[in-house]
């Protein structure tokens, strides 16, 4: 008795799941004739698109309907079929929304799945077909993504849109991408979009296969370089940079690269001759001036600290050179007109170092020398304060800006402006802004 309860209870089971499998099937089949009634009749039969999207999701539960080339095939072309109609209101109306986030994502990966399990020469044939009318729009939805900052998004799309150009090739079939350059600027973008996404690892390999093929793109190196540089591996970044910079000795970002490269490791001495190579090839480019008359000015402290005098003075020249350019060319550039009243206080400042050490000397001639030192130093002084107060003019609120002119106005024993600054340095300190200059432009 036992037995024969088990025994049914098995035949039970293996109904159950018969029935199951026959009404997955089924649906399957429904889908497919859902989405043929809508192509037959769109206006009458739009809730058929809907019905054979439900169907379509529901069989796709059913191992034994994910093993059927024509089920995803029939997904791809559900999906295929919403996207165009939305395409198609894209006509009239360039803003109407998509109903889906991808769904010539959702349809690529159908049609892909549909061509891997086909072993009938049509079913591979319409998953090709499916894939070639889905290619571009996967590009333009990535697009879409990337503009929207969902680089993920992107980066999902265009890996897929390169995969399509994959199999239609090996199909024998056109691509979006059969000119090389077009396949080559698809794969930077992607790799762009994958960098941007935090997935450094998958940009990384775009990147690196991408040289493999001897990329025409310096960008490509610059992308390359700068993983490189956020995982900590600057020897690789270094490496990569002169070798790039080898291949492409004209192009202005990697130059950019090189010369960052250079700041951040403190090495003045080459900056010099990049920054004036780079001042050739982008003559209006303020910032390049500024950075240069900066490490003119890191020289000359260098080589003060060294005794270098005339070294020192050469340098000195040089900065005041390049700051002056800066704002000649831009006279509101506010780091160019901080830097010069910068450079001829902290002239200033080490001058009065020297004239402390004369302090102790009460001889005529040490008398005679220390006056002489502090009328050099209070030139100095004169020479630094309409920079900052131009500088002031351009933002009451920057700190160093208001130290400065506290300072010079005390050792010109003008109380009541140094007063003034104090009070505004420290509104500053406390964590307020000071709502207007005091000098005006």
């Amino acid at each position: 008795m036992k037995k024969s309860i088990a025994a049914l209870l098995g035949f039970l089971f293996f109904f159950t799941v018969a029935q199951a499998q026959e009404d997955a099937l089924k649906t399957a089949k429904q889908a497919g004739k859902a989405l043929t009634s809508y192509n037959i009749d769109p206006s009458n039969n739009a809730a058929k698109l809907d019905e054979a999207k439900s169907k379509i999701n529901d069989a796709l539960q059913s191992a034994d309907v994910q093993a059927l080339a024509s089920s995803w095939i029939t997904k791809g072309d559900i999906y295929n079929t919403i996207l165009q109609k939305d395409m198609a209101k894209r006509i009239v109306d360039p803003n109407a929304p998509l109903s889906g986030d991808n769904d010539a994502l959702i349809a690529f990966n159908a049609y892909k799945k549909g061509y891997e399990l086909a072993d009938k020469k049509y079913e591979k044939s319409d998953a090709i077909k499916g894939i070639s009318q889905v290619q571009g729009h996967m590009v333009n939805i990535g697009a879409a993504k990337y503009d929207e900052g969902a680089y993920e998004k992107a980066y999902d799309s265009w890996v897929a849109a390169i995969d399509s150009d994959r199999l239609l090739k090996s199909a024998g079939e056109k691509s979006l991408f059969d000119e090389p350059a077009q396949l080559e600027e698809q794969r930077y973008y992607t790799a762009v979009a994958a960098t941007l996404a935090k997935k450094n690892a998958a940009a990384k390999q775009i990147f690196e296969s991408l040289i493999k093929d001897g990329t025409s793109r310096p960008a490509v190196y610059e992308g390359l370089i700068g993983i490189k540089r956020e995982e900590g591996d600057d020897k690789g970044a270094d490496a990569l940079l002169e070798e790039a910079r080898k291949k492409f000795p004209s192009d202005t970002g990697l130059l950019f690269a090189e010369i960052n490269s250079y700041l951040a490791k403190g090495k003045l001495d080459e900056l010099t001759d990049r920054l004036k190579e780079a001042i050739s090839r982008e003559p209006g480019n303020v910032a390049l001036y500024v950075t240069l008359g900066n490490v003119y000015d890191n020289l000359y402290s260098r080589e003060l600290k060294d005794g270098n005098g005339d070294a020192a003075q050469k340098d000195f020249d040089a900065a005041k050179d390049y700051y002056s350019q800066a704002m000649s060319k831009d006279p509101k550039n506010a780091d160019a007109v901080y830097s010069l009243g910068a450079l001829y206080y902290n002239k200033a400042a080490y001058r009065t170092t020297e004239l402390n050490k004369l302090a102790e000397d009460f001889t005529q001639a040490g008398l005679k020398k220390a006056e002489e030192k502090r009328q050099e130093v209070l030139k100095l002084f004169d020479d630094a304060l309409p920079y900052f107060q131009k500088a002031e003019s351009l933002n009451p609120n920057d700190l160093n800006t208001l130290i400065a002119l506290n300072e010079i106005f005390a050792r010109k024993e003008d109380y009541e402006k140094s007063k003034e600054f104090k009070a505004r340095l420290e509104k500053i300190k406390a964590g307020g802004t000071n709502d207007t200059s005091y000098f005006k432009q």
